[in-house]
């Protein structure tokens, strides 16, 4: 059966994304959350975040500073996040 996986991305966000693709593997739904700041400029980043956006993933984020993805408070994630089967904090 299909598990829904959120993956909360706040201080490794490299790892936290380049795991974000690989556990789609699964073929669970992978949600992904970039929390309180913006994304990093880096290759392994735009990488991720470009398979991410062909795999059409969810992104979401808390905070202006990331335009390409879908803003939602921090109340709003804390009310979604009881919906997934499992939450991976990084």
């Amino acid at each position: 059966m299909s598990k829904k996986i959120a993956v909360l991305a706040r201080d490794r966000q490299g790892e936290a994304l380049r795991m974000s693709v690989g556990i789609t593997l699964l073929d669970d739904t992978v949600d992904v959350y970039i929390l309180d700041r913006k994304v990093e400029e880096t290759e392994e980043n735009e990488m991720n975040l470009e398979a991410m956006k062909d795999m059409e993933m969810k992104i979401f984020t808390n905070t202006k500073e990331n335009p390409d993805f879908e803003y939602i408070s921090t109340e709003d994630i804390a009310r979604r996040l009881v919906d997934y089967d499992v939450v991976i904090p990084y």
